[in-house]
């Protein structure tokens, strides 16, 4: 099966669903996920996973760690390097996901991994809705090393269109939001579809954002992302 024919099949498959999927969508709205519901720390939980540079494992990967400049909805420096972090079950499940891509012609763009604590809590006196950023009393997915934010963009490096931008607070970038153009719905089931075959959840609220299986084991951590030279 050549690359051309390959990829229509992925697309024409999604566009298919995702029509499916608008049909026979209930006229009542379902309630949204919270980015940080409430949860215990559970008798299993990992006492020190390990976190691992992304580029260790996917030297090639695209990034856009916009927490690593004021370019974010804080205005503030929040990272001192742009280079994101997962734990290591995470971060393997994430190679097999770019390789995937990559016979598609396809590969990931990183917004955000790994984020210390203290850095949630900078997040939440600027943004306090948890449907947007998870309340640091509770902890964020993001601070256990089992989130990871991001989209796609084709072999050159351009980002796919899809339905907001990065960081879009309004109910445009829930994931089960369908009036938008064709082609973003396709993109962003396409999106979902090869991160929840690899491990990975979707949020409700943000498109961009997805959390690995077995995240309640993990503690949450406020290790420093390293300075790079």
């Amino acid at each position: 099966m050549n690359y051309k024919f390959r990829t229509l099949f992925w697309y024409g498959f999604l566009l298919v669903a995702s029509f499916s999927t608008l049909w026979a969508c209930s006229p009542v709205p379902a309630q949204l996920d919270t980015a940080s519901p409430e949860v215990e720390p559970t008798p299993s939980e990992k006492s020190s996973p390990q976190v691992v540079e992304l580029r260790t494992l996917i030297p090639e990967l695209l990034t856009d760690v916009r927490y690593a400049t004021a370019d974010n909805f804080t205005g503030q420096v929040l990272y001192e390097s742009d280079s994101p972090y997962l734990v290591q079950e995470a971060a393997e499940s994430l190679v097999v996901v770019q390789n995937e891509l990559k016979s598609l012609g396809l590969q990931l763009l990183v917004f955000d991994g790994y984020r210390p604590l203290g850095v949630q809590k900078k997040m939440w006196e600027v943004f306090p809705d948890n449907r947007y950023v998870a309340n640091p009393a509770n902890g964020s997915r993001h601070n256990r090393g089992c989130a990871i934010d991001l989209t796609l963009a084709d072999s050159t490096g351009k980002p796919l269109a899809m339905p907001t931008d990065y960081d879009d607070f309004t109910e445009k970038a829930h994931a089960d939001y369908m009036n938008i153009p064709v082609q973003q719905i396709v993109n962003r089931a396409l999106l979902k579809l090869v991160m929840e075959k690899h491990g990975f959840t979707g949020l409700r609220t943000e498109w961009w954002h997805f959390d690995f299986q077995g995240w309640r084991n993990y503690p949450l951590l406020d290790i420093p992302i390293p300075a790079k030279d």
